[in-house]
């Protein structure tokens, strides 16, 4: 499952430019529990874009991807849907 996000303090913490691993959000960057920080994956319909798992979500999202969008339009037209994503290296 995945969902899209953006650097709004409603949709994060505080610091909502700021991922769980200290770098600055931008495009590439998403968040999930279940995979270490660092760990690049290709998502399917993506082409072979390269994301890089930055942040974290909130606890109660255990095998969810969240991909960071800078258009908050993107983001809602994103919505939530069913991926197939591919671990490049952990």
């Amino acid at each position: 499952m995945a969902t899209a996000y953006n650097s709004m303090v409603g949709q994060t913490d505080s610091t909502p430019w700021i991922t769980a691993s200290g770098t600055r959000c931008r495009e590439g960057v998403v968040a999930a529990n279940h995979l270490p920080i660092g760990t690049k994956i290709l998502i399917a319909g993506f082409g072979n874009k390269v994301f890089v798992v930055e942040d974290r979500m909130n606890q109660r999202y255990k095998k969810r991807i969240d991909i960071w969008m800078k258009s908050y339009n993107k983001a809602r037209q994103f919505g939530k849907r069913e991926i197939t994503y591919y671990v490049l290296k952990t």
